[in-house]
């Protein structure tokens, strides 16, 4: 089982350089391993801090929920 904490928020670059946001819900099985469901948002942003802004304004999103790619 793997130890490493997701984090529900993921901030990537994709190919025209607009940074993309991406919600992942997780849960837990009966055995205790986790299910991620991740749905990327439709919005582009011109900045990572952007994306952060609109997160934390929409998702209630708080400092260390973030990942990059």
């Amino acid at each position: 089982m793997s130890r490493e904490k997701i984090q529900p928020f993921l901030i990537n670059k994709d190919e025209e350089g607009n940074f993309r946001l991406t919600v992942r819900d997780v849960r837990y099985n009966s055995q205790g391993y986790p299910i991620v469901t991740a749905t990327l948002r439709d919005d582009l942003f011109k900045t990572a801090t952007a994306a952060r802004t609109y997160a934390r304004d929409h998702f209630k999103a708080e400092p260390g929920q973030f990942a990059t790619k």
